[in-house]
């Protein structure tokens, strides 16, 4: 396991923040991190999670663990066939087709399809992920676009209707996650 980069970002919508690693391992690449964040509610919520990718960017696993107050959930999710999931050992069939995952709580998850559809400049590409929420850890699929718009900044649009522009490193890294997260270190 070799780092690659690790970020601390600022939640400008809640206050919260976040540690994520990004290392290279045998089987391709690893997300890590833990988020600190406010539910909807205005309940503290720390969130820690594992991500591993395979060689060409697409998810393979996600471990997530939160904690609220005296609460405790965990979400495992595989996938032997690109878009065929496992949700804790049993299949998922309706997020099949989904190639990449969306921790709600996370801006670290837009470096997936990012690095795996490696756009041109001008170029957009749609793709579906298993969006994951928080508090709950519900999962959905959620339509999403990227649109390169340059060499560092993407246009990220979801069939919610919502949109941003990200600015990313070198890494696929967000630096600016226009109105919602930046990287302080």
């Amino acid at each position: 396991m070799q780092l690659q980069r690790y970020v601390f970002w600022r939640n400008l919508q809640t206050g919260g923040s976040e540690y994520c690693s990004l290392f290279q391992v045998a089987q391709g690449w690893m997300l890590k991190g833990t988020a600190i964040s406010l539910t909807s509610e205005r309940v503290p919520i720390l969130a820690e999670y594992e991500i591993v990718a395979d060689e060409s960017w697409q998810t393979r696993s996600v471990a997530v663990r939160t904690l609220s107050g005296a609460e405790s959930k965990t979400l495992r999710l595989i996938t032997e066939l690109p878009g065929h999931w496992q949700a804790h050992g049993k299949a998922v069939p309706q997020y099949n087709g989904c190639i990449d995952v969306d921790l709600g709580i996370s801006p670290s998850t837009n470096t997936l399809p990012i690095r795996r559809l490696n756009l041109a400049i001008g170029q957009s590409e749609d793709v579906t992920a298993a969006w994951v929420r928080f508090p709950d850890l519900a999962l959905e699929p959620l339509p999403q676009r990227y649109t390169r718009l340059n060499e560092d900044r993407y246009q990220y649009e979801s069939a919610s209707g919502f949109q941003t522009e990200l600015t990313v490193d070198e890494n696929g890294l967000v630096v600016v996650y226009d109105k919602g997260w930046e990287r302080v270190a």
